[in-house]
């Protein structure tokens, strides 16, 4: 089983890279995102997915750990495969589809080819309390996300959010704000505190 993969580009394809390590070519098909961050003849280090079947052997490349994490994660949801899920990973990072699933964002994930509105509702509602935790502050910003994605957060949170995407700005930036405000203000601050806080926080 291969792990991971270390050496030099030696082809960029359309859905895949061949990494030369120590003479021997190694095919790896990516996300688009990986892709874009390969140059021939330069260095490269790939975690890798192995798939093993009955007529063909194929690799899997992701810049970091936690990528290929989400590659697994997605495709336990039924109807998406791993070129499904590729196309996932190519449209959005860990981070963002982390958030978008904590905030039950559907038409951001609907944004990936070959995902219709079915397929983006299962990865909302099935990997809601599957998604990979992630340390320290992102830990207790996915959880904030989780509970504006739910409904179940304070009426001066909500309003606070509405009152950012209602200034122009999306909602996960809104909610990274306020869930600094929060942070910040307490959680007694009402909406105009939280609203104010936010601003700053967006102005940095």
């Amino acid at each position: 089983m291969i792990g991971k993969l270390k050496g030099t580009v030696d082809e960029v394809g359309e859905d895949h890279v061949v990494v030369d390590v120590h003479g021997v070519g190694y095919v790896a098909h990516c996300s688009a995102r990986t892709l874009s961050k390969m140059s021939v003849g330069e260095a490269a280090a790939l975690f890798i997915e192995t798939y093993v079947r009955e007529d063909q052997l194929r690799l899997f490349g992701f810049l970091s750990a936690l990528e290929r994490e989400w590659f697994r994660l997605l495709q336990s949801v039924q109807g998406v495969g791993s070129k499904v899920a590729l196309n996932v990973l190519s449209v959005m990072t860990p981070g963002e589809l982390a958030n978008a699933i904590a905030l039950q964002d559907r038409a951001a994930i609907s944004r990936a080819p070959g995902v219709g509105p079915k397929v983006a509702l299962r990865i909302t509602t099935e990997l809601k309390s599957r998604a990979p935790s992630f340390a320290g502050e992102m830990d207790s910003a996915i959880g904030f996300k989780q509970e504006l994605g739910e409904g179940v957060a304070s009426a001066p949170v909500s309003d606070a959010v509405s009152a950012l995407t209602n200034l122009g700005y999306s909602r996960d930036q809104a909610a990274n704000a306020i869930a600094a405000a929060l942070k910040n203000g307490g959680e007694g601050a009402d909406s105009a505190k939280l609203i104010r806080l936010g601003l700053k926080e967006l102005a940095r």
